[in-house]
């Protein structure tokens, strides 16, 4: 593959059967999962005010880590199909080989397979569902902690 066939599939994006997708492995799926995550926050903080960058990667900073993470796939796990819930537990029993300083190893687990779940449901083309949970998981929560402003 040429570098324009790439650059134009990433912005146009093809799915791939779930059969295809479940063939990779679960970190390869939570290393793409981290970014979908990450720019659904991103995206969110930018929404929500128009701030300088600096306040906007620490606020990033709260919602992109392990123990935030965590807390968020708990919230929606009832909610998961069972197809959803065995990529969640094939991510977080991976063994990726270490712990980020100071995170708990069941966090870190828990992230991970979070972001395995977002990393799937990418590479099969459900956004829908990706925008479905963050928002149960992520973004009313954030939303409803913001202070209200008249507009």
């Amino acid at each position: 593959m040429c570098l324009n066939e790439l650059n134009s599939s990433l912005f146009s994006k093809e799915a791939i059967s779930k059969t295809e997708a479940k063939q990779y492995s679960p970190l390869t799926l939570a290393f793409l999962g981290d970014a979908v995550y990450s720019l659904l926050v991103r995206e969110m903080l930018l929404k929500v005010a128009n701030r300088p960058t600096n306040a906007l990667h620490k606020e990033s900073i709260k919602l992109v880590n392990a123990n935030c993470q965590a807390e968020m796939i708990k919230k929606v796990l009832p909610l998961l199909t069972e197809d959803e819930e065995a990529i969640f537990k094939r991510g977080r029993n991976a063994h990726s080989g270490h712990v980020p300083k100071n995170q708990s190893d069941a966090d870190y687990r828990y992230a991970t397979g979070l972001e395995t779940l977002y990393g799937y449901l990418y590479l099969i083309g459900d956004f829908e569902r990706i925008t479905y949970i963050f928002n149960i998981s992520t973004g009313e929560e954030y939303l409803e902690k913001q202070p209200n402003k008249e507009e």
